[in-house]
């Protein structure tokens, strides 16, 4: 990857530009060093679908719900 010294602006609102100075936050705290909001932005662009396994809680209603949605879904195709 080539490095560039391009510095480019981006226009944010102000609840994403507060919702990214508390992610450079938490960020901070667990490296225990600096954290810019682009080593936030960063932190967010190598995230996968992947990293999300797991953090969803459903109970057994919502499973029930989810599943009949599912199986309405695959009875159309």
């Amino acid at each position: 990857m080539t490095t560039s010294s391009t510095i480019k602006s981006v226009k944010l609102s102000e609840d994403t530009y507060k919702q990214l100075v508390d992610l450079a936050g938490k960020l901070q705290s667990e490296r225990k060093k600096p954290v810019s909001i682009e080593d936030a932005i960063k932190h967010l662009l190598k995230r996968r679908i992947s990293h999300l396994a797991g953090s969803w809680e459903m109970d057994d209603d919502e499973i029930d719900e989810f599943n009949k949605s599912l199986d309405k879904m695959w009875s159309n195709w």
